[in-house]
C-alpha cells in the first residue's frame, strides 16, 4: 500500500484563496503600509511594487508596452546572437512542451527587452499580442513588476500570478521567469513562461529553470576553447545537464564556466579566470593528458580539499597535442623566465613556498606548477 502523500489539488476554493490574499496584500503595500506589511507575499514581490512606487506608478495608471527605437533595436539583436543560438533550440522545445497550456515563451535581453517569442499565442488577443512582440521593452521601469523585471532585479527563478503584478491591468498575466548567465558569470538576460487569463501553473517555475540551465550550457559550450572538462561530485558520473562545465585554453587558463562549474570551484562571477593549476591539486598536464588519451571520468582533488569526477576532451572531441608557448624576443621562452624568477624567488625563501608566493605575488598553486612540485 503506497501511504506517501499525494501533491495537493487545486480547486476553486483555494484559487480563490490565493486571489484574495494577493488582494489583502496589494491594499496593505500599496495602500502606503510599513514595509513587511505584505506579510502573506514572497519578499521580493514587495520590494519589486516598492520600486515602482518609487518611481511614481500607481497601480491604476494606464500601461503601455513601448518598443525600442528602431536603430536601437538593431544594436540590441546584433549584440544577442550568442544568446538567440544557444536559446533557440531550448526555446522550440519550450514550444512543444507548452502546446496545450496556453503558455508561451518570451526570450529578453539584461535590460528586459524582448529579442525572442514562441509557443501557442493567441494574436487575436491584444492583451497577448502587446508583449508577445520582438522589441518591447518589458523591464521594470517600463511596465512595472513582472517576472521579467523582477527576475532581472534578484537574479533568481521567480512565479508571479495576476495580481501580483504591480499594474492593475497586468493582473490578467501569470509568468514564470529565470535569468540567463554567460560564460563569465555575468547576466546577459532571462526567460520568462507567460500566459492570458489561464490557470496558476507553479510548475513553470521548474520548466524555466531548467530551461535556463540549458541555454547557460549551450552559451558555455559555445566559448572558444581548447579543452573542455566535465565536473560532478564523486558518485556522479559526467554527461548530464548538471554537469559543471570548464572551458579551457592551450595554456591551461579557464576562460569560461557555466554557474554549476562556478559553483563547485568557488569561482567568484566576473572575476578574472585562474589557471586550472590554481583549482586542480594536480598537473595541468594531466588534463590535456587524460583527453588526449580519451580516458573516462576520473576522480581528481581541488586545493579546497574535496574531489570531482572530471571527464577531459579536446574541443574537436579528439586527441591532441598542446604546443608550446611562444619564444620571447630574446630567444628565451616565456615559460623558462618565468620559471627561473620562480625557483630563485623559493630558493631565497630557503624553500618556503608560502613566503615566495607571498613575495611573488602569485598563488602557493602557481608556485607549484611553475617549478614542478607536489
Amino acid at each position: 500500500m503506497n501511504n506517501s502523500p499525494r501533491p495537493p489539488v487545486t480547486t476553486a476554493n483555494n484559487h480563490s484563496d490565493r486571489l484574495a490574499m494577493i488582494e489583502n496584500a496589494r491594499r496593505a503595500v500599496l495602500g502606503g503600509g510599513a514595509p513587511g506589511a505584505g506579510q502573506r507575499i514572497a519578499p521580493w514581490i514587495e520590494r519589486s511594487w516598492r520600486r515602482c512606487l518609487a518611481q511614481g506608478f500607481l497601480p491604476r495608471q494606464p500601461l503601455v508596452f513601448d518598443p525600442v527605437p528602431a536603430s536601437a533595436m538593431k544594436r540590441v539583436m546584433e549584440t544577442n546572437q550568442p544568446l538567440l543560438r544557444a536559446a533557440a533550440p531550448v526555446i522550440q522545445s519550450l514550444a512543444r512542451t507548452m502546446a496545450d497550456t496556453r503558455y508561451f515563451a518570451i526570450l529578453t535581453d539584461a535590460q528586459g527587452v524582448v529579442i525572442d517569442v514562441n509557443g501557442p499565442i493567441d494574436h487575436q488577443d491584444r492583451r497577448a499580442s502587446l508583449i508577445a512582440r520582438v522589441g518591447v521593452d518589458l523591464s521594470e521601469h517600463r511596465v512595472g513588476t513582472t517576472a521579467i523585471g523582477a527576475t532581472l532585479a534578484e537574479l533568481q527563478p521567480l512565479w508571479l500570478h495576476r495580481g501580483e503584478h504591480f499594474f492593475d491591468t497586468a493582473s490578467v498575466y501569470s509568468c514564470a521567469g529565470a535569468p540567463l548567465f554567460g560564460p563569465d558569470g555575468r547576466c546577459v538576460g532571462m526567460l520568462d513562461l507567460t500566459g492570458v487569463d489561464v490557470p496558476e501553473r507553479p510548475a513553470l517555475k521548474h520548466l524555466v529553470s531548467q530551461s535556463a540551465l540549458s541555454i547557460e550550457n549551450a552559451l558555455t559550450l559555445a566559448q572558444p576553447h581548447h579543452l573542455l572538462l566535465r565536473l560532478n561530485w564523486a558518485g556522479r558520473m559526467p554527461g548530464e545537464d548538471s554537469d559543471g562545465l570548464v572551458c579551457v585554453d592551450r595554456d591551461g587558463v579557464i576562460v569560461g564556466t557555466n554557474r554549476a562549474a562556478a559553483d563547485m570551484l568557488a569561482l567568484a562571477p566576473c572575476a578574472p579566470w585562474p589557471h586550472c593549476s590554481d583549482v586542480f591539486a594536480i598537473p595541468t598536464d594531466n588534463l590535456f593528458d587524460a583527453a588526449r588519451a580519451q580516458r573516462g571520468a576520473v576522480e581528481l582533488p581541488l586545493w579546497s580539499g574535496l574531489r570531482l569526477q572530471v571527464l577531459a576532451r579536446f574541443n574537436d572531441g579528439r586527441a591532441s597535442t598542446t604546443p608550446q608557448r611562444p619564444a620571447t624576443h630574446a630567444g628565451v621562452p616565456l615559460r623558462e623566465v618565468e620559471t627561473a624568477l620562480i625557483r630563485r624567488a623559493v630558493e631565497e625563501a630557503r624553500g618556503n613556498v608560502m613566503q615566495a608566493a607571498r613575495v611573488l605575488g602569485i598563488s602557493r598553486a602557481t608556485v607549484y606548477r611553475k617549478i614542478g612540485r607536489r
